[in-house]
């Protein structure tokens, strides 16, 4: 249930509203339970094996994105009728609702003891993270009317920019990430993090190096010095 209606509880929390409000939609909470128990009890893993298959897992997915938008819009204007024309607020609900699943399972991992830096949320946005902060940035812009663009348009836009990407990354089974060069830029326009890492990279690999010269400098002065000590036997024979 924290997968499925984790951004309804997060966006519950932050607005001070029940988080067990998605309890009362009867409809959902019926179509999640009934999904589970297909998935793992159905006779012979038939509906696990057929989601095998590519071209049931692509349709899941597109399906899933087309939630998510329909998720980021509702988070928008549920916080905008508490908060009118509040771009912080607006923003911060449309990304609870479309990746909360995500950031509250975090919590999740800590009670249980299993959290771990590296996959933090916070610290390391996932995909479905980075594209639900930009959708809710642009759903924002557009539902306080800087964006000359109407809400149908948008969405279906932001929809197919989401199925198309998802899609990609699935078929060619890489991290496909279309926001890499903005991060870059923007990362040695504000951060200049690029230019740290490389002078880390400077960093580690001139040790090394040292320790090789000062190794073999010890060597040659120990051949050194046993080649003098056997010249000197020698002559003392």
């Amino acid at each position: 249930m924290l997968h499925c209606f984790g951004g309804g509880i997060l966006s519950c929390v932050l607005l001070a509203e029940p988080p067990l409000r998605f309890l009362a939609n009867n409809t959902n909470i019926l179509l999640a339970s009934s999904i589970w128990y297909i998935i793992f009890f159905c006779p012979y893993d038939l509906v696990s094996q057929g989601y095998s298959f590519l071209p049931v897992q692509l349709l899941a997915a597109g399906m899933k994105e087309v939630t998510r938008t329909w998720k980021i819009v509702g988070g928008v204007t549920h916080a905008n009728s508490y908060y009118e024309n509040g771009w912080i607020v607006m923003i911060a609900i449309g990304w609870a609702r479309g990746a909360g699943g995500s950031i509250i399972t975090n919590f999740e991992q800590l009670a249980k003891g299993r959290w771990k830096p590296q996959a933090d949320e916070w610290l390391k946005m996932s995909y479905p993270a980075k594209v639900s902060l930009l959708g809710s940035v642009i759903f924002t812009f557009q539902h306080t009317k800087h964006l000359a663009i109407s809400r149908h348009n948008l969405m279906f836009l932001y929809t197919m920019f989401l199925v198309a990407t998802k899609i990609t990354m699935m078929i060619t089974q890489t991290a496909f990430m279309p926001f890499a060069p903005f991060e870059d830029t923007l990362s040695r326009m504000l951060f200049g993090g690029q230019q740290q890492i490389s002078s880390c990279e400077k960093k580690s690999d001139t040790k090394p190096s040292f320790n090789g010269t000062g190794s073999s400098t010890s060597k040659r002065i120990a051949d050194a010095s046993d080649n003098v000590k056997k010249k000197h036997a020698k002559k003392t024979e």
